[in-house]
């Protein structure tokens, strides 16, 4: 397939001031120039190093704390990182004392939050409780409140699933580091799911990602997690049967029966 030239004028160092793709990176003999490899091989160490951080859930806690949410800890079946990277289904699961510990919350709630290390250590620490604390007020315009805030260790996405099931919880949103990349080691993902339980595919959540300081801001994304929410309670329906449309336009429903395999990214 042939290439489609750059218009007139422009260069590939204009595109490169486009997007955080390698692309025009130019070459050295048969390899590359040195400081793209240089450049490539600081991007692989700093994705490494954010799913090897530390979670650090006490400062999490407080910073939660602080926003008058009382948020409480919990974590999956994961023993250390090792088996989290090898053994994600332990990660969807809770382990035997945090099922009594959400199990002695004792009230059903119609929205929890969970904020979860993933993939990404570094993300959450990095953007979580900021995240939150752009959520709480756009929420509450809408008479929405966090009725439970839980912090999860060793976490995947569908975590949330028990949890909810657990609590009662109507609406459920999964604050989770997702899957660093070369252009973004920091990257934090919200996970929307009506009425939670275990089970539940990816199909029947929607997915506001990217959120990070060179991607979607913390505003842009509490407002398009708070519509989810919203419109999700409303209408009692998440995934491919909610369509965002929180930039404007007319609120649709989609046609809940038209389901997309089952994913597991984080």
């Amino acid at each position: 397939m042939a290439m489609t030239p750059l218009p007139p004028g422009r260069t590939l160092r204009d595109l490169r001031h486009l997007t955080p793709a390698r692309v025009g990176l130019g070459r050295s003999g048969a390899g590359m120039p040195t400081d793209a490899l240089l450049a490539f091989t600081l991007d692989h160490a700093r994705a490494r190093d954010a799913v090897h951080a530390t979670f650090d859930i006490s400062t999490l806690m407080q910073r939660l704390a602080a926003l008058g949410l009382e948020p409480f800890e919990v974590r999956s079946r994961v023993r250390d990182r090792k088996e989290y990277l090898r053994r994600p289904d332990l990660g969807r699961m809770l382990d035997e004392a945090s099922q009594r510990v959400l199990a002695a919350h004792g009230r059903p709630c119609r929205l929890a939050v969970v904020v979860g290390d993933g993939l990404s250590p570094a993300a959450v620490n990095c953007h979580a409780s900021e995240l939150v604390h752009a959520l709480v007020p756009r929420l509450a315009i809408d008479g929405i409140e966090v009725d439970c805030t839980i912090v999860a260790s060793a976490a995947r996405v569908a975590l949330g699933d028990e949890i909810g099931a657990i609590l009662g919880a109507r609406m459920l949103v999964m604050l989770i580091g997702e899957r660093p990349g070369l252009s973004s080691p920091d990257s934090l993902g919200a996970y929307l799911t009506f009425a939670p339980r275990p089970g539940r595919t990816d199909a029947e959540r929607n997915c506001v990602s990217n959120i990070h300081g060179m991607g979607l801001g913390r505003d842009e994304a509490a407002l398009r997690i708070a519509w989810l929410v919203r419109e999700g309670l409303a209408r009692g329906v998440t995934g491919v049967a909610l369509k965002d449309e929180s930039g404007g336009g007319t609120p649709q429903r989609l046609d809940a029966g038209r389901g997309l395999p089952d994913k597991t990214a984080v």
